[in-house]
């Protein structure tokens, strides 16, 4: 079976050299899966994971993002700030090149300069062009290439997340000479800067990146980065499929986990089954999302801050990722801001204390002489997490009554006020606790914003407010734990857990990361 692997992958590279026949050794080549496919290669539309993925391979924009969620050069080799946060200059390298090809005249290349972003820019803003992420250019007043390797971005609001929002695939340089017939050719030949060039793609089936031999980045030995030479994506469909390639070593990498193999690659506890254990090593990394129940505080029978409290005391976290997760989150010891992000923190949550529970929820009964049931609103992927919370709060003297509804109902009554309790979950557009504090400010009520809940604090707004101006990311930090904990202390919601990617590899992969982010960095990854 490997041997006719390596044939196959031989077969496709001569095919890629023009008939030039090019060995390339199978250990060099990462193969991986996508079981929903990639809609387009255009860094403006990498809106999906898997589109996301492959553009993280061809592309670079001004600043990346590490897997520590900090900002660091990428095209842009340095940046000031003004001191008002709403003026950026950045100086760009004089060594980047864009992957050869015939458009570029008898040198197949050349270098990008400022003016390539300054386009780039305008075509990612253009509304003709149809790009998803042209959101993130809505709070820029004007940018310019100031000469070859300096680019400035004025603001119309400071906005301390800038940096991380531009860090986004939408935000990469392309080349001018691909779209002088519109955007056809660069459809059919994707042109970047990144460690991969584009080779082949024949939807649902396969798409080939080939190693960008003028890439920029070197390892600490001086070696010229990446160390693989081809990256294959094929386009299972069927996950089982997937785990079924994984394990005959017909793939490198598989992210997630599905019901169809979880009791099989996992033991009882979430580990990796020993069985696997000569194939396989397992990654288990934060994701930034958080998932929690939510409290409409507006509603007309809204429920009580001493029992929001006694749900946040009385609710076995740890139980429910050990045999509802299998041990694939993190329990939501803190706030809403989730673990791998800068602003998390443990102290601002309320630690498992059914006696407290208990003891708010008689004080609370004594005063007003009955409770009445609150109704917990669900999907019914989720509902055996709801009814575990329902039985235990049962216990405590709280009554919970599960209401399950289809996922179309659910979207519209959170954000229209319709449900008093209702399970959701958060997850990051761009890695900065900003997105998370967004849901508790007072001017982003539901249905126009993000606040489902109706959360409003004086000090909370000011807060947010002040956080604007700070672009010390340490000190932003520190104000980002001071809000999530004082939303924590009014408790419009409880934190169940954080979620987490789980990955499996194959052993020969070395040198593989996957930051909370969750994109696909090859960069420096390589195989025995």
């Amino acid at each position: 079976m490997m041997t006719k692997y390596f044939i196959y992958i031989m077969l496709f590279v001569s095919v890629f050299s023009c008939s030039k026949k090019i060995e390339i050794d199978e250990n060099k080549v990462f193969k991986l899966n996508r079981y929903d496919n990639i809609s387009s290669l255009d860094p403006i539309n990498a809106r999906t994971q898997a589109n996301n993925w492959a553009c993280n391979l061809i592309y670079n924009s001004l600043v990346k993002i590490d897997n520590q969620l900090e900002i660091q050069p990428d095209i842009a080799k340095s940046w000031s700030i003004s001191e008002d946060g709403k003026s950026y200059v950045f100086h760009l390298r004089n060594d980047v090149y864009f992957h050869k090809h015939e458009v570029f005249g008898k040198d197949s290349t050349r270098i990008v300069t400022a003016s390539d972003f300054e386009y780039s820019f305008n075509r990612l803003k253009d509304p003709k062009v149809g790009g998803s992420g042209g959101w993130i250019m809505n709070n820029i007043d004007s940018y310019k290439a100031i000469n070859d390797t300096v680019f400035e971005i004025k603001l119309k609001e400071a906005y301390p997340a800038f940096l991380g929002l531009i860090s986004m695939k939408y935000a990469s340089v392309v080349p001018k000479e691909m779209f002088r017939n519109g955007n056809e050719d660069f459809i059919k030949h994707p042109i970047g800067t990144g460690p991969f060039q584009f080779k082949i793609w024949e939807d649902n089936v396969k798409m080939v990146f080939r190693k960008n031999p003028i890439y920029f980045e070197f390892d600490e030995k001086g070696q010229r980065l990446p160390y693989l030479e081809a990256v294959n994506l094929s386009f299972l469909p069927e996950k089982n499929s997937e785990f079924l390639e994984l394990i005959k070593g017909n793939l490198d990498m598989m992210a997630d986990l599905d019901p169809s193999y979880k009791d099989e690659i996992l033991n009882p506890i979430g580990d990796l089954n020993p069985k696997y254990a000569h194939l396989l090593t397992i990654q288990k990394v934060p994701y930034l999302s958080t998932v929690y129940l939510c409290f409409y505080l507006d509603a007309p029978n809204a429920v009580d801050l001493k029992l929001r409290q006694a749900l946040n005391y009385g609710v076995n976290k740890d139980k429910i990722i050990k045999y509802m997760t299998k041990g694939q989150a993190f329990e939501a010891d803190g706030g809403f801001i989730p673990k791998g992000l800068p602003g998390y923190s443990a102290e601002s949550g309320y630690a498992y204390n059914p006696e407290k529970a208990r003891k708010l929820i008689n004080g609370y009964k004594k005063t007003t002489g009955k409770i009445e049931p609150i109704e917990l609103t669900t999907v019914q992927e989720y509902v055996d997490v709801c009814e575990y919370i329902a039985a235990e709060m049962a216990k405590l003297g709280l009554p919970i009554k599960v209401n399950v509804v289809p996922g179309p109902t659910m979207r519209d009554g959170k954000s229209t006020g319709k449900f008093t309790l209702f399970r959701a979950n958060w997850g990051a557009d761009y890695p900065d606790a900003e997105n998370f504090l967004s849901l508790y400010y007072s001017k982003n009520f539901a249905p126009e914003g993000p606040n489902y809940s109706h959360y409003k604090n004086v000090e909370f707004d000011k807060l947010y407010e002040e956080a604007f101006l700070i672009n010390n990311p340490e000190e932003r930090a520190k104000k980002y734990q001071k809000m999530d904990a004082l939303m924590m202390q009014n408790a419009p919601i409880l934190p169940l857990f954080y979620d987490q990617t789980t990955l499996f590899l194959n052993k020969k992969v070395k040198n593989f990361s996957m930051g909370p982010i969750k994109l696909l960095d090859l960069t420096r990854v390589y195989k025995e």
